[in-house]
């Protein structure tokens, strides 16, 4: 009985710490994109269940274990980074969360457009096109929000 007992504490204490980790997760990527990410992790229409456990893992592996890495790489070196990952890939969606968390960190836009000056000599015109469409995106909307001031 005391075994069992033992067992389920260890248990509990094991979901807390899940739970507290999930919780920075979600507020390092509140600091970085400037603003909260559950309105992306509710379940949609015809999710199984189990997505709930890729979005949560997903999560915190990338705002809870590698974005806080910050002893080598800086979070603007590392958002420099990242926006050339996904402008690389192709994953326009992810791009604009990561062009926000580069303008969130202090990277300038000439600085994003350099990146894709040399996205294309490596990666290709149509592929660095495609992507700086949505850095343009990006641009326009904090242009907006900034009362129409510009990004930098």
């Amino acid at each position: 009985m005391a075994d069992h007992d033992d067992e389920q504490r260890q248990d509990a204490a094991e979901r807390e710490r899940e739970e507290q980790r999930y919780a920075a997760a979600l507020d390092t990527a509140e600091r970085l994109l400037g603003m909260r990410l559950e309105q992306f992790l509710d379940r949609g229409p015809g999710e199984p269940a189990n997505g709930a456990d890729f979005k949560r893992l997903a999560t915190v592996h990338t705002f809870g274990d590698s974005w806080p890495r910050t002893g080598v790489l800086d979070t603007r070196t590392r958002a420099l980074v990242s926006v050339t990952i996904a402008a690389t890939l192709g994953t326009l969606e992810p791009l604009r969360g990561q062009l926000r968390i580069a303008l969130n960190s202090g990277v300038t836009p000439e600085e994003i457009v350099e990146v894709f000056v040399h996205l294309e000599a490596y990666a290709g015109a149509a592929r660095a096109f495609d992507s700086y469409r949505i850095a343009l995106q990006v641009f326009a909307e904090r242009a907006q929000a900034d009362g129409g001031r510009g990004v930098g």
